[in-house]
Order: C-alpha cells, then structure tokens, then sequence
C-alpha cells in the first residue's frame, strides 16, 4: 500500500497521467494537421486526399485533427473561388456534363476540384464511389482532383463534411469548385446552402410544365441546363420552353439575378461555353451586389447550426444512459401505449438532465 499509496492517491496520479496523455495527443494532432495543411497549401493532391478522408473519418483521434486542419486551411490566403452546385435526378448526365465542363476550365487555366456526393446504403451502408471511373479524363488532369464521398444517409444531397472538403481545395488552389449532389429528386437542396451558385440539370421530356412550379428544388435554381440536347433536339427545345415560362412564376431568390435556362450537350459540348459565360456573368452580378460576403457569412452560420445538430444527435446514441432509458420506452412505443413523439421528448429531456 505504501508503494501505490492510498485510492485518493492513485487517482489523482491516474488523473494527472490521463491529462498529460490528453496534451502529448494535442501536440500530436496538431503537428500532424500542420504538416498535412502544407502539403495542401503547395498543392499537393495526395495531402489534399489525405485531408478529406481525414475530415470524413468519425474516430475521436481523427476529428481532432480534422478540426486543427479546417482551421489551418481557413487561414491560407487564396483568391476566392467559386463554388458551384450541380445536381438533378439520376440518369440526367451528372459526372457527363461535369466532366465536359471540367476539361473545357482546365483547358482555360482553371484547377478544379470535383467534390461528388454518392448515395450510401441504407442497408449495408456502403457507397459505390464510381464518379472518378466516369470521369476518366478529368481525374487524370494534373489541374484537377475529383473526390468522391459516401452520404451516409445524409438528406439534402451532401455528406456532413462537405463544407469542409470545400474549404481544403480551395486551399489547394482549386479556384473552382464543382459539388455535385446524389441527385435523387425535389430534396436536394442542401448544398444550395454552401455553394455561391446552384445550377440544375434537366433531361429532355422529364415532366410537364408543372413540374416547375414546385416548392423547393426550384425556386432554389440559379441556372437550368436542359442535358442532351444533341441527341433529343426537339424534346430539348420544347422542354427548355417550359422550363422558361415555369420560372417566370416564381420569385427569384436574389435580388440581382433573374434564373436562366439554356439547352446544352456534353458530348457534341454544344453551348458549354455560353454555360461557363452564363455562369462568369452570375458572378460578376454577384460581386457588384456586394452581397458574397454576406451569402458565405450566412452559410457558415447554418452549416454551424446544422452541425450542431449532427453532433447533439450522435452523442445521444452514444450515451449510455440515455440509450439504457430510450430502450425501457421503445415496448411501450412498439406496443402503441405510448406516442413516438412523447418518448422521443422524454429521451431529450432525460439526455438534457443527465448532461
């Protein structure tokens, strides 16, 4: 006993242990982030992929360095790029345009990061990534980096480290930024909220007038490209006129730009480059409104408010209390003596109590 001394003793001795053990992890994450966040300033691709996954990870070691790393890249010094949301339903010609879209900037002297969101599984949980296989040209540029990312059952068409990912290539150099969305209907809105400019691709005969008029993916439309308008002329025309006259009937969200609608193809690349103009044309509006700051002072904001929310949400799972005590109500919910949104109150304020 006198060797080890008495309990009081030994806990403070394993508390002092534990906290020393908690700064040599700091220092560690930190230098570790450092010399990662250099690689990307210089634009190396690899620090730049080992950076993603990085911010992707969910292990306690790893966020701890991601959050050092977010932090170091906020503070590199690049001209602003612009970041571009791309999205529509499956089959539209997503990773097609993207791809020819791509390798027309970099032949401008553009770099461009591709930040492409695949749907996970809702049972196995796992993503096919096959975005780079789609996009074998421009994964091959040396002026651009395509990434792609599992959702992870995220709803709104972006995973929850997507921001950060942006903020990484924009370190890297990548003056424009391409996020494209799952793209599996009127919900993929999220990314509307991190990106300057939310472009909406639309396949040739995909619905009738009214289609357009419907809340939400929409109305939130900066720009819409009819695709394939080579091999589906006349179904691209007509289309494109009832894309027109449907956006006619909603207010647009900003106050300097009224929404476009433009017939495209990307593999004659026919009207790509009045795409990219139509786009370049935005941004200058954008830039004499004097509203950009203000756009990505907002998003931070509500990707802040939206993170909080993640994180609240995995603790409560993670808590054993709290799951101890949601697991003693879920009978009585299964059995219907008890409403799923009383005990779901019950479990947040027994959560809320204990913390």
């Amino acid at each position: 006993m006198a060797l080890f001394g008495n309990g009081a003793t030994r806990r403070v001795v394993w508390s002092r242990a534990h906290a020393g053990r908690r700064c040599l992890q700091t220092a560690q994450a930190q230098a570790q982030a450092l010399a990662l966040a250099e690689g990307i300033r210089r634009g190396d691709r690899a620090c730049l992929a080992r950076g993603i996954t990085l911010v992707e990870s969910t292990r306690a070691d790893h966020r701890r360095q991601a959050r050092e790393l977010v932090t170091l890249c906020m503070q590199v010094e690049r001209p602003r790029a612009l970041r571009i949301g791309l999205t529509g339903t499956p089959g539209v010609g997503k990773s097609t345009f993207i791809e020819a879209l791509g390798m027309q900037l970099v032949g401008r002297g553009h770099r461009v990061a591709v930040l492409a969101v695949d749907p996970s599984s809702a049972r196995s949980g796992g993503s096919i990534l096959g975005d780079k296989t789609r996009m074998q040209e421009l994964s091959c540029s040396p002026s651009a980096f395509v990434r792609p990312s599992p959702s992870r059952g995220t709803l709104g068409g972006v995973a929850q480290s997507t921001l950060d990912s942006i903020v990484l290539a924009e370190a890297g150099g990548y003056d424009v930024c391409l996020v494209e969305t799952v793209g599996v209907g009127q919900s993929e809105t999220m990314v509307a909220g991190m990106v300057d400019m939310f472009v909406l691709l639309v396949q040739p005969a995909s619905g009738d007038e009214l289609q357009g008029v419907k809340r939400g993916i929409m109305e939130l439309a900066d720009l819409l490209v009819v695709t394939k308008a080579d091999a589906l002329q006349l179904p691209a025309k007509l289309t494109r006129s009832e894309l027109a006259s449907s956006l006619r009937l909603l207010l647009p969200r900003r106050s300097f730009w009224s929404p476009k609608c433009i017939r495209a193809s990307a593999v004659t690349k026919f009207n790509l480059d009045r795409v990219w103009s139509t786009i370049l044309f935005y941004f200058e509006k954008l830039q004499e409104s004097g509203e950009w700051d203000a756009m990505r002072a907002g998003q931070r904001q509500k990707w802040m408010w939206q993170q909080v929310s993640h994180l609240l949400l995995e603790r409560l799972r993670c808590h054993q209390e709290t799951q101890s005590f949601a697991q003693s109500l879920e009978q009585s919910v299964l059995s219907g003596s008890l409403p799923s949104g009383v005990a779901a109150e019950q479990i947040v304020d027994r959560f809320l109590l204990d913390n």
